[in-house]
């Protein structure tokens, strides 16, 4: 069964500007929008120093791109819905034939 790519979310990637002090600020370039389906995975409570946060696995499919197109989602980068951000963990084929993507995806949120 083909995946349902309904949902448009739009693929960034950090972009590091060295900050004079030996380190960076870091920011968020768009590098396009790709049609998805967004499934749930596991969910679970954290403590991170002091605050609640929630995290959220995600499954998100899209549309296969070949190896080094800049429309291939790569771990590292992030997708965008609206205001909610979905940072990408991992990438695989999600058949022999490469026509569709399976990003390993995770969304936290802070209580």
């Amino acid at each position: 069964m083909s995946p349902r790519l309904t949902r448009p979310l739009v693929l960034e990637h950090e972009v590091r500007q060295p900050d004079g002090s030996g380190g960076y600020t870091g920011s968020w370039e768009a590098l396009g929008t790709l049609w998805a389906e967004v499934r749930p995975g596991s969910g679970a409570a954290r403590d991170r120093a002091g605050l609640a946060s929630h995290q959220q696995r995600l499954k998100i499919t899209v549309r296969g791109a070949a190896q080094g197109a800049e429309s291939r989602p790569q771990p590292g980068q992030r997708f965008r819905d609206d205001a909610r951000i979905y940072l990408i963990d991992g990438v695989q084929e999600s058949d022999a034939s490469g026509r569709y993507l399976l990003c390993r995806a995770r969304e936290e949120v802070l209580a």
